[in-house]
């Protein structure tokens, strides 16, 4: 069995973490899309992924699933269409799995322009009514993996979205991965890791095919 988990940025800093949040699980690889920008903090940043994720998932007929680890979910249709292996994409799969854990979710995002794309998916996904409020760190996507205020910041944003009613948080950036067990016993509530929610789903569809 082969896990493959993509980092469609080309920050080496989030693909360890990524690593790291991910090691419990058996046979996943993480490797980092070298093409990609820095940090996918734009639109533009989403959509210019999109080919080269697909050739890297053409590249790999070892794996048995794919999951895109960028909380836009960046070509997941298109990454779908063409894989013969199932694709996970860590937004949809921190927001299926948050609704599994609490009536309500917030989502911790890096900047506020990365509030509107989530909020078009949830509107697709038809869950805007599950979400008590989206709030952004306003951070780069490297701060949040290396950032020496990252957590201070993502406790404030976490307790702004607990006055809103959230039950249950979401991680919404692949880079914040090493904050969420030290965020979830200082909070209180659940803490949602969008990549190991999407790498359960992942093992446990491969696991099911094989009966």
């Amino acid at each position: 069995m082969s896990i493959i988990v993509i980092n469609p940025n080309s920050n080496e800093a989030v693909t360890e973490g990524l690593r790291g949040a991910l090691a419990p699980f058996p046979n996943v690889e993480c490797v980092t899309l070298t093409s990609g920008p820095f940090g996918i903090e734009s639109q533009r940043d989403s959509d210019a992924v999109v080919l080269p994720l697909l050739d890297l998932i053409n590249s790999r007929l070892d794996a048995d699933a794919f999951v895109i680890a960028c909380y836009s979910d960046p070509g997941i249709d298109a990454a779908k269409s063409v894989s013969p292996v199932p694709v996970f994409g860590i937004q949809e799969a921190g927001m299926t799995t948050a609704m599994c854990r609490a009536d309500m979710f917030g989502v911790i995002a890096i900047g506020q322009p990365s509030i509107l794309r989530h909020r078009k998916y949830m509107r697709r996904m038809g869950v805007l009514s599950r979400l008590a409020g989206e709030r952004a760190l306003n951070m780069s996507v490297d701060e949040t993996a290396r950032g020496a205020n990252t957590f201070k910041r993502l406790m404030e944003v976490g307790q702004d979205l607990i006055s809103d009613g959230a039950d249950c948080l979401i991680l919404g950036c692949a880079g914040m991965a090493k904050h969420r067990k030290p965020l979830e016993d200082a909070l209180g509530v659940p803490v949602i890791d969008p990549a190991q929610a999407a790498v359960a789903m992942a093992l446990g569809a491969v696991l099911a095919s094989s009966f």
